[in-house]
């Protein structure tokens, strides 16, 4: 991989790094770093996506500098948002806030936002957004304290993640579905190689 193809992602997810494995991204770097992610007042979920998207490539760019591993590098960040309506459903880290999650989306629909920002080796910022519609079915009591026992909502923006268990749940999505787990692969992958990221090397074996 030459210099000018070397991608950083800005992100500690194991499911954003999976998604970009997945279609032969092999990221040089992994440069978790760590944003303020508290909505703004009266900010919309949309554009607390974007916000927090270039936020933290901006934060990658100054760590990237400061180490010397930004010379010919892409960066790539992300942030993902779940929302109903206007309210921002939050990051479930605690089972009263998955358990207020589960309750917010049953038998509803409700959109994921995923503002993606891509930094070029010439330090030019590219943004998009991406958003995804999916409804929930009704769930049953089993079904809601089952889910909370397991435990799988932990760390999950909305407290769910559609590739596990909640997948059962979807009744309908309209949109991206890789922009549910994380990571929007066609906008990104589109993102990349408009740049001139060679997103096909590792392609061939």
């Amino acid at each position: 991989m030459s210099d000018q193809s070397k991608l950083i992602l800005a992100s500690g997810s194991p499911r954003r790094l999976a998604l970009l494995q997945q279609v032969g991204i092999e990221p040089a770097l992994l440069a978790p770093v760590d944003a303020d992610e508290t909505p703004l007042k009266s900010e919309a979920p949309r554009s607390l996506a974007k916000r927090l998207a270039k936020v933290k490539a901006e934060l990658a760019v100054e760590a990237m500098k400061r180490s010397g591993d930004l010379d010919g590098s892409f960066i790539l960040s992300a942030d993902t948002v779940v929302a109903v309506g206007k309210r921002i459903l939050p990051k479930a880290e605690l089972l009263d806030e998955a358990s207020f999650c589960l309750r917010l989306l049953s038998g509803r629909a409700h959109r994921v936002y995923t503002g993606l920002t891509v930094v070029t080796p010439k330090g030019a910022f590219r943004h998009r957004l991406v958003e995804t519609r999916v409804r929930f079915k009704k769930l049953s009591s089993d079904e809601f304290d089952s889910y909370l026992a397991s435990g799988e909502w932990r760390g999950k923006a909305g407290g769910y993640a559609i590739q596990g268990i909640a997948g059962s749940f979807v009744l309908k999505l309209v949109g991206s579905y890789t922009n549910v787990v994380g990571l929007p692969l066609y906008e990104t992958t589109s993102l990349l190689q408009g740049e001139g990221f060679p997103t096909h090397t590792n392609w061939i074996t």
